[in-house]
């Protein structure tokens, strides 16, 4: 079973299922994933519906430790992108997981 979704395997979805050239479908994903990226810049939350809500946190600055050599050190603070799947979107995967 496959466990990564490429850019490239989003590209040949759409150019076989709806039938647009390589190029253009290629064009398509980017665009769809810069006015994600965009949105979560400027708005700090983007929903799509009956699928989810991205939205960027920030996690402030704290001690971490190198498991292997104990070695303490600051990780500095920094924002981080979560998702939370809407309810028809978790309805979907556990149907599909009860059959």
């Amino acid at each position: 079973m496959r466990i990564n979704l490429t850019k490239k395997d989003l590209v040949n979805l759409v150019y076989m299922q709806v039938g647009f050239s390589k190029q253009v479908s290629e064009n398509i994903i980017d665009e769809f994933f810069s006015l994600i990226i965009s949105n979560l810049e400027n708005e700090g939350k983007i929903k799509i519906s009956k699928f989810g809500t991205f939205t960027i946190r920030l996690k402030k600055s704290r001690i971490g430790r190198n498991p292997k050599t104990k070695e303490e050190k600051k990780i500095s603070k920094r924002n981080v992108v979560l998702f939370k799947p809407a309810k028809e979107f978790k309805e979907y995967i556990n149907s599909k997981n009860n059959e």
